[in-house]
């Protein structure tokens, strides 16, 4: 038996020891107890070089930009970093980190990012301990969401219960996050470098402040709606015209707009749920007539699974976890008493808003907004169905009030009146260029622009086909490059387009032109991307790492943006 003192001291040695450390010290015993000469060589903990490993989950790329910007000064801290995105990461190596530090963000209905996806189900399974693992998590969002940041809470709260020990508190990031996500990490770097203490399990503290963005709501009226294919198409999208004054926004800038849920549906709700259509509910503190809030407020269809959980809890009632809309809820599994739709209403989310880039420019078109709206079309269990913005956007007549927000987008700025710009969009994705070209006509900007511009059809999807023929005649475009693919033999998309004038683009590239892409996410950005290193490795006679690693530097350098959905 040891001494009491010598327990003592024993314990205070292996607390909060690691693995390697204890391994250390059985193998020291071992071979005092086999009567070896032991040496034992000091190490210097000044010069040991300490751990983090930086994962990101990212959807739009915010969260893998900071991640690599936040890498980096980790480095100049001469810190030994491991910077992973979520859908590469290892997950056996989970258990083995010292200090894990993530930042992710949170996507439509308060999911996480796809590439995060597996990460997120694996720390939900529970199989496994972290309590070696110190933590911490930065949360991107969108405060115009009503599930802000949801997917940052729940990872920090689970690697918690697995055992984690939260070195610094969760940080929640709105859609300007530079400021906060840069005074996280300095509170990570210091704790870190100074073995801070951690925050004990059980022991909840709030997020650090949230620097929330203040969107300005702005009261426009309907100066038109213009339907923008021609008879024979099978896609609708309208060229809508708001009068706002004052607005404040720059090219590449969105709008958000919350839409209204039809008032038809609505009527259907509150006769399934047999409540008085001008009873008074809260809403975000707010008096409101059930009939108000669940046309102007609420989301009503497309509901979340967990929202279907609270309406079978309600209902005391077992329902199949999937997305359903409150009609259907109310119709298979009904209320019992009438005075349970209130509890009902106080478990539906607020309406998300919707965000279209602007297709004007404030120089050229004072006091006016215009949008480019696709309506959305799609199918439900067999059923045709309407995406609930863009069918309200399509119906919207002249006069009538519509209200928005501006959504800054500081990365996706036009560079200086004499750089040369490329864009490349498909379909909606010319909104933002339409801006640019506007403002760049408007200010007299003397560096050249080339537009790649990819559809369906010539004669019916040729968006904005007469001003974009006007900028090509009077000099405002030096070059348009049409990509229509149900005009060609064989599939002709926009990067195959990109292709065939690679040798044109390299030249551009290396005469100082920034790139910028709008348009849908995958496989429209991601395709080009891959043509832009194609372009760069063939013409500049790289190798398809160094392209790579070209292509990272203009990102860098802010020489590429892109602006995808």
């Amino acid at each position: 038996m040891l001494a009491e003192h010598k327990q003592q001291l024993l314990a205070e040695l292996v607390t909060g020891a690691g693995k390697e450390e204890l391994i250390w010290i059985n193998g020291y015993l071992a071979a005092l107890i086999n009567g070896a000469e032991v040496r034992v060589e000091t190490v210097s903990h000044t010069s040991a070089k300490k751990k983090i490993t930086l994962v990101y989950g990212t959807e739009t790329g915010n969260s893998k930009r900071m991640a690599t910007e936040l890498a980096a000064k980790a480095k100049k801290q001469q810190l030994q970093v491991k910077l992973a995105s979520l859908d590469q990461y290892r997950l056996t190596d989970l258990t083995r980190e010292e200090n894990l530090f993530v930042v992710i963000s949170t996507q439509g209905d308060g999911e996480p990012p796809v590439a995060a996806q597996k990460f997120y189900d694996h720390i939900h399974r529970n199989g496994f301990r972290l309590d070696q693992v110190k933590y911490s998590v930065l949360a991107l969002g969108d405060s115009s969401y009503p599930l802000f940041c949801k997917t940052g809470e729940e990872v920090d709260a689970q690697l918690e219960k697995l055992g984690g020990s939260r070195l610094v508190p969760m940080r929640k990031c709105d859609v300007d996050y530079e400021q906060d996500a840069a005074a996280w990490f300095a509170e990570v770097l210091h704790s870190v470098q100074t073995a801070g203490t951690t925050i004990p399990a059980g022991v909840t503290l709030a997020a650090s402040t949230i620097t929330k963005s203040n969107k300005k709501i702005y009261n426009a009226t309907v100066a038109g709606n213009q339907l923008l294919n021609d008879r024979g198409s099978e896609k609708a999208i309208y060229h809508i015209e708001l009068l706002a004054d004052e607005v404040d926004y720059l090219p590449g800038d969105s709008v958000g707009i919350v839409p209204e849920n039809d008032t038809q549906l609505v009527e259907q709700i509150i006769k399934l749920s047999g409540t008085d259509p001008q009873q008074q509910v809260l809403h975000k503190n707010e008096s409101f007539a059930i009939e108000t809030v669940l046309k102007k407020k609420l989301a009503i269809t497309h509901l979340h699974e967990r929202v279907v959980k609270k309406y079978a809890v309600i209902v005391e009632q077992e329902i199949p976890e999937q997305k359903m809309d409150l009609a259907q809820l109310l119709q298979l599994y009904p209320l019992k008493q009438t005075a349970q739709f209130e509890e009902v209403v106080g478990i539906l989310p607020a309406q998300s808003p919707r965000i279209y880039t602007i297709a004007s420019s404030p120089t050229a078109h004072a006091g006016e907004i215009h949008l480019t709206v696709e309506q959305d079309q799609f199918t439900v269990n067999g059923k045709q169905q309407t995406g609930l913005c863009s069918g309200y956007l399509a119906g919207i007549n002249a006069e009538q009030p519509l209200d928005f927000f501006v959504q800054k987008n500081k990365r996706f700025r036009l560079p200086a009146a004499d750089t040369d710009v490329l864009m490349i969009a498909k379909g909606t994705g010319i909104a933002a260029f339409r801006s640019f070209l506007a403002e760049r006509d408007a200010t007299g900007a003397t560096g050249s622009n080339w537009l790649f511009f990819g559809e369906d059809n010539f004669t019916t999807d040729f968006l904005y086909q007469t001003e974009l023929q006007d900028w090509y005649q009077t000099g405002v475009l030096n070059g348009i490059s049409l990509a229509f693919s149900k005009n060609q033999p064989q599939p002709f998309q926009v990067q195959d387009k990109l292709r065939a004038h690679g040798k044109d683009v390299y030249a551009w590239i290396t005469k100082g032109a920034h790139i910028y892409v709008c348009g849908e996410k995958s496989p429209m950005s991601e395709a080009v991307e891959k043509v832009l290193q194609e372009v760069i490795a063939q013409y500049g006679h790289l190798s398809a790492q160094e392209a790579a690693s070209f292509f990272e530097k203009m990102k860098e350098e802010g020489r590429y943006s892109k602006d995808v959905y």
